[in-house]
């Protein structure tokens, strides 16, 4: 994940952030996750391995980064919520729209104290702190009471085993119209039947969404999203 040329161009203070971090990311994660594949954690379905990867940005694709700025900002959304803050990249995406947008609030949820620190330290150099309220813990205790204002877009870009725990959690309070983004649902978690079970709900009309699927690429390899829309 190099830093390529943004479309939207942001202005120079997020954008220096934004491509700070995705050269961090190919200089550092790579060693990290080898590190943890060493030890026996080749993913998230194995006891550790977020853990293992705190030192890791694990950052969405840049085209996906760009796909979420364009969604939160032609949504008008002012609500955001994000499952799995790590250093806070897609966040400044998120955060930017919500700038642009003439304000907001996004409640981002990180495990790790280390990774949430790290992030906010981010965000306040783009900028962006203001938008943003991190919350550390399980996230299906952090987002668990809140205000009641309805939710525009939630982003799902943690341990995938969860989404549909999260989604069910913060349903209630999505609009219709607002999007649940998913990012590589497709991948094996610690239950494969659970992240599979998110995507059947979500694909089922039944239940009130619409979904397309999204790829993007970076560093060689295909990203496998999901969006969906409540209708």
């Amino acid at each position: 994940m190099t830093a390529p040329l943004f479309r939207p161009q942001f202005p120079p203070a997020i954008q220096r952030v934004i491509n700070r971090l995705y050269a961090e990311t190919v200089a550092q994660d790579p060693r990290t996750r080898d590190a943890a594949l060493a030890e026996g954690m080749a993913n998230e379905s194995h006891a550790g391995f977020y853990a293992a990867m705190t030192d890791a940005r694990m950052p969405v694709t840049p085209e996906f980064g760009n796909l979420l700025y364009v969604m939160a900002r032609s949504s008008g959304a002012r609500e955001v919520v994000e499952f799995g803050t790590s250093f806070g990249v897609s966040t400044l995406f998120l955060a930017a729209a919500l700038r642009d947008n003439g304000g907001g609030r996004i409640v981002s949820t990180e495990l790790f104290p280390a990774k949430a620190a790290r992030a906010e330290a981010n965000l306040r150099e783009a900028g962006l702190a203001d938008l943003v309220e991190i919350r550390v813990g399980d996230a299906r205790e952090t987002l668990r009471s809140d205000d009641g204002a309805p939710i525009d877009l939630i982003l799902l870009d943690a341990a995938k085993d969860l989404y549909l725990d999260v989604l069910r959690l913060l349903e209630p309070r999505l609009r219709k119209g607002g999007l649940v983004v998913s990012d590589r649902a497709d991948l094996d978690g610690g239950d494969g039947d659970r992240a599979a079970a998110h995507i059947a709900y979500l694909t089922d009309m039944t239940n009130g969404y619409r979904m397309a699927g999204v790829a993007t690429q970076a560093l060689g390899q295909t990203f496998l999203h999901d969006v969906a829309i409540r209708v």
